[in-house]
Order: structure tokens, then sequence, then C-alpha cells
């Protein structure tokens, strides 16, 4: 099939992304127990974090690939006033390629739509205010079914049926804004948009589905632990409240932009055994503070130190010889 100067590399771009993200994720999947295994060595937070980041390396690396090496070294080395035969495998992987990267648009863009709709529901639903506990205003739904949660983007906003409001205590309240509070600090609404982001391996197959449960059950160990701080009388209190609201009616589905304080009752039983066996070790654990940036300032060096061996000539040379073998 002939094509054009830029359909040519259009169809090399999405083909080299469709194949680098494949085989990294491949990889990944082979080695997630082993890497879930490593995580549950770690606090929670931590553990997140690390699942999270591994979860988004094969979308990372092969954007990275495409936007400096594909790129940059067909628009330098590939002459431009002529056309050129694509095989039928770039074809197919190029088609491939487009296409797992339209659906993750997709679901980018319906999850979007639908946290706004939720959002204005809720709205139009309820009344903001503040409540005992909470200095943050807080959004009240008139409805008894259980809805406590953190939902948006930009300006999350604090959801709470008023069925969770008269179903806690006081010491139950307050504790579970501190949970969805640690949420929000965390921008876990943000990460799972950066997840919705990343395309699957093939399409309508998410081989990485393992590895987002566990990140989503670390991100809430991780906000537990945050909620609580320790304190065996507030580790009592989360663990009421969820009890008490996993008993109540089936609650409202959230949209794939919110955390909620039950998280679709996923591990809910590992939750409250956590928090009624209290384990000072798992703070005393924690990273400290400054280990964060001590881990970026190492990776922006490793980045800078990349950055200039793969924008070599040399380098640019040789990753324009294996398009022009793949493209055939």
């Amino acid at each position: 099939m002939m094509l054009p100067y830029l359909f040519r590399l259009l169809c090399l771009c999405f083909a080299s992304f469709f194949l680098l993200n494949a085989l990294l994720s491949s990889l990944i999947r082979l080695t997630s127990k082993t890497a879930i295994r490593f995580a549950e060595t770690k606090p929670p937070d931590s553990a997140a974090r690390f699942l999270f980041a591994l979860r988004l390396l094969p979308f990372a690396l092969s954007t990275l690939f495409v936007i400096v090496l594909c790129v940059p070294s067909y628009l330098w080395l590939e002459p431009s006033n002529t056309g050129e035969e694509v095989g039928w495998v770039c074809s197919s992987l190029g088609f491939l390629g487009a296409l797992i990267c339209s659906l993750s648009i997709l679901r980018i863009a319906r999850a979007l739509l639908a946290s706004w709709r939720h959002n204005r529901l809720c709205a139009s639903l309820g009344f903001e205010t503040h409540l005992p506990g909470d200095s943050a205003p807080v959004v009240v739904i008139e409805n008894e079914a259980p809805l406590l949660a953190v939902s948006g983007l930009l300006h999350p906003r604090l959801l709470i049926s008023r069925g969770v409001v008269r179903a806690l205590s006081a010491e139950e309240l307050e504790v579970a804004f501190r949970h969805e509070h640690a949420h929000h600090a965390s921008r876990d609404n943000a990460k799972r948009l950066l997840i919705l982001l990343a395309p699957d391996t093939i399409p309508f197959l998410p081989m990485l589905r393992t590895l987002e449960c566990n990140w989503s059950k670390f991100t809430e160990w991780a906000a537990d632990d945050q909620a609580t701080e320790g304190n065996s009388l507030r580790a009592l209190s989360l663990a009421a409240a969820l009890v008490r609201v996993a008993r109540m009616d089936a609650g409202p589905r959230v949209p794939a932009l919110a955390t909620s304080l039950l998280s679709g009752d996923r591990d809910l039983e590992a939750r409250i055994a956590r928090l009624l066996v209290p384990n000072p070790l798992r703070f005393a654990a924690t990273d400290p503070p400054d280990s964060d940036l001590r881990f970026r300032g190492a990776a922006l060096l490793v980045a800078a130190v990349l950055a200039a061996m793969v924008l070599a000539p040399s380098t640019l040379s040789a990753v324009h010889s294996l398009l022009e073998r793949f493209i055939h």
C-alpha cells in the first residue's frame, strides 16, 4: 500500500507505539505476581506509588519512544518528495495502534462526562454546608442511599448522603472525612484518569487489570492509615463506619473519577481486619519526607543522560534504519 509522507509517519508512530506497548505490557504481566509480592512488603502509600508507576510504564515508554526517537529520525532522514510502499504488517499494527489510542480517548471522554453529570446531579439534589468533624464544605444529598465520596478532578467535591449522616456517629463521620481527604491529597482521582488514558495492550483486552485492582486496594489502605494515623480509637471508628455503611442498602454507582468510602465493597474484610489489629510498624515504615525528592532528583538525572544519548545523530540514524525495515 502506497502512502504519502505524513501518512507513513502516522502509520509508523501508531505501529511502533502498539508493538512496544504490547511487548512491555506482556513483560509486566508476566512479572506482575512478583511485583505485587514486592509491593506487599512496603507501606501502602509506597506500594500504591510503585504499582501506579508500573501500570503506566508501557504507555509512558512507548509514547517517549515515538516522540523522542521515531518522529525526529523520520523527519530528519526520510526524503519528503517520494512515495513508499508500506507492508501489511506495519499497516495492520498501525491500525491497531490507532484503535487502542482512540478507545483510550473515548474512555477518557466518557469518564469526564459521567463525572460532570454526577456532580451536577448531586449539586441539584443537595446543598453545600459544613458538618461537625470537617472544616471543608460538604455537599449533603437528600437521599438515604449510602454515599460518601470525593468526586471530580479540578474542583473535587466531598459528597455525602443524608442517610450516611444519620447512620454514623460524630467520631465515625470525622474519621470517614479524614479518609476521603487523604484520597484528595493523594490526587487519586487524577491517577484514575491517567490509568484510563493508558491504552489496553490489545483492543478490549485489559492485560494489566490485576495491577489496577491491587493499586486500588493499596490506595484504600493508605487512605485508612492516613485517616487513623496509628490512633486505635480512630481505627475502631473507621472500621465501625465501614461496617455501618456496608450494611445499608445498595448505594448509587459512583463514576470512575470518584473515590468512595467503600470502594465498591472490594477487599472490605481485609480493610476492617487491618483496622482492628493495630500495627505501629505500619506507620514507622513510612518513607521519610525527603525520599521522594531524592528519587525525583535521581530520575531527572537519569532522564537527562538518556535524552543526551538518544538524541545523538548515531542513535537517530540507527532508529531510522530500524523503521525502514519495519515499514516494508
